[in-house]
Parts: structure tokens; C-alpha cells; sequence
């Protein structure tokens, strides 16, 4: 059994990864694109923003089962995944 990488992954893999999943998964492909009110070429224009990149992991913080099956397919623990969601939305007081 893999030892999970404890390191924290950056934005842009992390993304990327999500990307990749949903890539393999059209079901939860067309979920982000409805969620995020993409249509394919609303999606391919969006690709590599910076936008993009925290749509995509904002989208799996807020679905638990495909959060687990990415974190355990790209050897990252869930608690790895949410600190860069909690990275990329920290607010100000």
C-alpha cells in the first residue's frame, strides 16, 4: 500500500488533477459544468485561470465522495486537499 504524500500539493496540480477526474468521470464533468454554468466552450476558454483552477477545487471541497476517490487516486489526504481550499479561500477580518 502507497504511503500518502504528505506534502501539500499546489494550486495548479491540484487543479489539474481535478480536471483530470472529472475528464474521466463525465457524469461529475457535466455536474461542474451545470454547477458552474459552463457550457463547453465557456469550459475550453476557462482552462488554466486562475479562476478555473479554484472553481475546480472549490467544487470537489464541497462533494465528499469525489474528493475521497481523487485524494485517494492522486495519493493525497483529504486534510492535504483542504488546506489549499482554506489557502485559496481565506478571508480577511
Amino acid at each position: 500500500m502507497p504511503v500518502p504524500n504528505r506534502s501539500e500539493p499546489d494550486i495548479s496540480h491540484l487543479a489539474d488533477a481535478c480536471l483530470g477526474y472529472l475528464s474521466e468521470n463525465p457524469e461529475e464533468l457535466l455536474g461542474f459544468m451545470q454547477s458552474a454554468g459552463l457550457d463547453p466552450q465557456s469550459l475550453r476558454a476557462a482552462l488554466g485561470t486562475e479562476r478555473m483552477q479554484h472553481g475546480l477545487i472549490d467544487y470537489f471541497a464541497s462533494n465528499e465522495p469525489i474528493l475521497l476517490a481523487l485524494c485517494a487516486n492522486q495519493n493525497i489526504t483529504p486534510e492535504a486537499f483542504m488546506r489549499v481550499w482554506h489557502r485559496i479561500n481565506r478571508t480577511e477580518f
